[in-house]
């Protein structure tokens, strides 16, 4: 009778929720609510939700309640590839520098039409510059201290503690970017030989660094939609030990992947068990499209041993060179190799970022800049279904800058660089994210800039060389 229940609502709740009864983004009713409607147990309410959401249909919101989830039905994402089973030396392609001499990381025609200059720089300018007026003699002849402006980590602090993440001031160093935030942490936690895990896909810029601090890397595969595979981890460091795994777990680039939360508390177990540093890279933890709070892996680790690293480049400006990192155990030798590679960071713009954060300016901006982003996203993914669904398989993330196209296996990305340059295109091929050279059949797109008319054909010519070329 119990199991007929709670399939009753279940079947209830499916038929709402696809005859848009409840449309995406809405709340359902409460537990206590659906409980009292239909007069059920909590028991039987909660293995009716638990069922909708393993089918992906709703998420949950710690504290707030069910959400009806964006349908992924309507398209085939990208297939997980298999990692090599041992470490290997990187070595970063020389696409890889040419695509950054071109400012084209996430735009594949840099050349279209500049955006216009948001009113949200014209106040954050207004203010570093008036925060460079005052006091001028100080700030020109002093060097701020190693960990940075106490008001900017306090309005860093006050940032994440709306994601539910308690962090102080004295949790926080200012750090130039991200990159240099993770560069700080690779330093702390390794040694030069010594091996680190990495999601594949991976960050490419992460793989710079590694190739630099002469690391050895061992890849372990990743899921489009829920990150990395942590049985394939638990089983690749039981032959090598690692000293530190570098993830991302809120929409990593170039898949777009969350981790749910039950693998975030896994991945922490493993590092406790096999005693290795976390590495978190959070800069995309501000760019959600639902409305979950995405809390940083930091957030569940009470032990010292997540490394969290974040910066202002992708959820306000990529001019705006700060980042920080919160380095637990390894806070103190941050501090000061922070010190030794940069010194200080420019006060007047920490100052003014602390007083643009505190007014108000930085969440009003983000909130639109998340559903900016979403309507991109959603543009961008219906062109990739409408004219090439049947020949590509391509990720939905809910956040983040960009998505992962898997083209027909024949296809080789990097082959096809030069000849989509020549047409003006620039194409960020698979291989930039392994050290392997793998994903020689995928590319990242991104949607960080409006699908204009102009971009609109430079992604059909893009497809068209790729698939005609096979």
């Amino acid at each position: 009778m119990g199991a007929f229940r709670y399939q009753a609502l279940e079947v209830l709740l499916r038929q709402q929720i696809q005859t848009g009864r409840f449309k995406v983004g809405e709340k359902l009713p409460s537990v206590r609510t659906l409980c009292k409607l239909h007069e059920m147990s909590k028991a039987t309410v909660v293995h009716a939700l638990h069922k909708l959401e393993a089918d992906q249909l709703i998420y949950a919101v710690p504290k707030s309640g069910y959400f009806v989830n964006e349908a992924n039905a309507d398209y085939n994402a990208p297939q997980k590839v298999s990692t090599p089973s041992v470490p290997a030396l990187v070595n970063v392609p020389d696409i890889f520098r040419d695509i950054m001499s071109r400012s084209a990381a996430f735009d594949i025609l840099p050349t279209d039409d500049p955006v216009p200059v948001a009113q949200h720089l014209v106040t954050l300018n207004r203010m570093i510059g008036k925060a460079s007026r005052t006091h001028p003699e100080q700030k020109a002849h002093y060097y701020d201290e190693p960990k940075g402006h106490v008001g900017l980590r306090q309005a860093i602090a006050d940032l994440y503690r709306q994601r539910e993440t308690q962090l102080t001031p004295d949790d926080l160093c200012i750090t130039s970017g991200c990159q240099h935030a993770l560069f700080l942490a690779l330093m702390a936690a390794c040694q030069p030989g010594d091996t680190v895990a990495i999601e594949s896909p991976a960050f490419y810029g992460v793989l710079q660094q590694l190739e630099q601090l002469g690391l050895h890397v061992i890849e372990i595969s990743s899921d489009p939609n829920t990150g990395i595979d942590l049985q394939e981890l638990a089983e690749k460091i039981q032959d090598w030990p690692i000293k530190a795994c570098i993830v991302t777990p809120n929409f990593n680039t170039p898949t777009g992947a969350r981790m749910p939360i039950e693998h975030i508390r896994s991945l922490l177990q493993l590092a406790h068990q096999h005693d290795f540093f976390i590495i978190e890279d959070d800069i995309y933890g501000e760019l959600r499209f639902r409305s979950e709070l995405c809390p940083p892996i930091k957030n569940e680790c009470r032990e010292g041993r997540v490394i969290l690293c974040s910066s202002f480049s992708k959820c306000l400006s990529r001019e705006l060179r700060i980042g920080w990192v919160a380095g637990g155990a390894l806070h103190a030798k941050i501090v000061q190799l922070k010190l030794i590679t940069q010194l200080a960071s420019p006060q007047a713009v920490q100052e003014g970022l602390a007083e643009f954060i505190h007014q108000g300016h930085f969440k009003r901006y983000v909130n639109q800049y998340r559903q900016q982003l979403k309507e991109q996203r959603d543009q961008l993914l219906d062109e990739l279904k409408r004219y090439w669904g049947g020949q590509i398989k391509f990720s939905k993330p809910h956040g983040g800058l960009s998505c992962w196209v898997e083209l027909p296996n024949q296809i080789d990305t990097q082959k096809s660089y030069k000849l989509l340059l020549e047409k003006g295109i620039v194409l960020t091929p698979g291989v930039l994210f392994s050290a392997h050279g793998l994903y020689k059949n995928h590319m990242r797109l991104s949607f960080s800039q409006p699908l204009t008319e102009r971009r609109r054909a430079a992604l059909h010519l893009l497809f068209q060389t790729l698939l005609e070329n096979q």
